[in-house]
């Protein structure tokens, strides 16, 4: 069989149902992660009032969150595996002592985080800036918003068996009331109305804390009132046996590797750009708002992915799973080129109301007129990457990602800024060098059919049927 075409393999499910599948699971998370980072947005443009060092300095220390996003989805995608899989195959036990595993790593970065935002504030913010004004203002938010930290973590891990499980509508409530509850909190205690204190900068912290806790305590309660069968069965999230346990880490493994490598990766980018004039830091933290509402939408067409293409391969319908694969890979690309173009038609009064002017204007077009360009590739490989995970293939795409950030990004962009001192939009552009690329990698892996390794019993037993019948070695 070439590795260059794609198989010749019956669709069971049509366009049309497909589409329709997807719609079902993608347009809620997509619609809260759009939601999470429209509050991102509004809270920017208040602050935006405060003055463009502010922006600057949460902008950062959002990138700081990130990092520890980096430091926990490892966990999670090696969890939604698992999740997907079993749901697939009917296997209730797998899901809960899966979950378990899954919840308990996860801890382990909420902590470490959360004590350095809390006790070493200072010591983050001198890493991301050599700006004194804005690390005085992002010490003051790492002071309150760590607090947040193990509450964003327990809703992510919700959120993902209960999407996995194709419960997507409860934590698109969730996001909803932390969202609005974000709104509210960051209005009153910014600028100090209803009789509270105008906070500033704190008051967007406390703000970002009370949403959090909402979000669980959202969560938790539609849980008990629609009888979820998972996420609050607390005692039986704990009988793990050797197998699993040894099974979720080797799979789990590959992308806690390429979580943590490329967070850091991805660190020592926002270092670089973090170390310009300050018109490029407001230019990096209002785009950086603007990428996570693009990658919050897109992420709900690869959660759709996961739990599609896992479903199949945990059910052992392999065909099945490989032809919802490749047609969901291209229209994620293609639903990412939309909305980088809808950004694009409204960036003006978008970046005016971000309180962006002058130069800092100009680089953040910039930035968005790059991404435009890249991010329907980018954006392919992230939902390739994903489809492979849930299929159980966990290494290829991550070796791939963290060979390629280490070998050729990083490289390439200390050579054009320390050494050749280019300008910042050729410097910014060169932080995805790689993904055409590896583009063309995972597709060859994608049509080769070798990513598809199930976990659970049912998917095995089917397995060497289908490897025999497209003579995959």
């Amino acid at each position: 069989m070439s590795r260059t075409k794609r198989p010749r393999i019956p669709q069971k499910t049509s366009n049309r149902k497909l589409l329709s599948m997807v719609m079902t699971i993608a347009l809620p998370v997509a619609l809260q992660n759009v939601l999470t980072t429209t509050g991102s947005m509004v809270d920017t443009m208040m602050l935006g009032t405060i003055g463009q060092n502010t922006v600057g300095a949460v902008g950062l220390c959002a990138q700081f969150s990130s990092l520890l996003f980096s430091g926990f989805w490892g966990f999670v995608g090696g969890g939604m595996l698992f999740f997907a899989q079993y749901w697939g195959a009917g296997n209730d036990e797998g899901i809960l002592r899966s979950y378990g595993i899954m919840l308990a790593f996860m801890a382990i970065p909420a902590a470490v985080f959360s004590s350095l935002a809390l006790g070493a504030p200072y010591f983050v913010m001198r890493i991301y800036t050599n700006s004194s004004p804005i690390q005085e203002i992002g010490v003051r938010y790492l002071r309150v918003v760590g607090f947040s930290y193990p509450l964003m973590v327990l809703a992510t891990a919700m959120s993902a068996l209960l999407r996995s499980t194709e419960r997507v509508k409860i934590p698109l409530a969730g996001g909803i009331a932390a969202v609005i509850t974000n709104f509210v909190c960051n209005y009153i205690l910014i600028f100090g109305k209803l009789g509270f204190p105008a906070l500033g900068v704190e008051g967007a912290a406390i703000g970002t804390v009370i949403a959090n806790a909402v979000n669980v305590l959202v969560i938790a309660a539609l849980c008990i009132r629609q009888q979820e069968p998972y996420v609050l069965k607390i005692t039986r999230h704990w009988h793990w046996n050797r197998e699993l346990l040894a099974e979720y880490l080797r799979k789990s493994a590959p992308i806690i590797a390429n979580e943590v490598m490329i967070g850091v990766g991805n660190m020592m980018i926002n270092i670089v750009l973090g170390h310009q004039i300050e018109d490029a830091i407001a230019a990096t933290a209002v785009f950086r708002t603007l990428e996570g509402m693009i990658i919050g939408f897109f992420s709900g067409f690869s959660s759709a992915a996961t739990v599609l293409v896992g479903k199949e391969v945990g059910a052992g319908c392999h065909e099945e799973a490989f032809s919802r694969a490749w047609r969901i890979v291209y229209f994620c690309s293609f639903i990412t080129l939309l909305a980088c173009l809808f950004l694009v038609g409204i960036h003006t009064p978008l970046f005016h109301a971000m309180g962006l002017r002058g130069a800092a204007f100009e680089y953040a077009f910039g930035m968005l007129l790059i991404f435009t360009v890249i991010g329907p590739v980018r954006m392919g490989n992230w939902t390739q990457n994903d489809t492979y995970r849930s299929a159980g293939d966990s290494a290829f795409g991550s070796t791939l990602e963290i060979l390629f950030m280490f070998a050729m990004v990083q490289p390439v962009i200390h050579l054009a800024n320390d050494v050749f001192h280019a300008p910042f939009l050729l410097v910014f552009a060169l932080c995805y060098v790689d993904e055409p690329i590896r583009y063309f990698l995972m597709q060859r892996h994608m049509y080769s059919l070798k990513w598809i390794r199930p976990v659970s019993a049912e998917g095995r037993r089917t397995l060497a049927a289908f490897r025999e019948k497209y003579h995959i070695s």
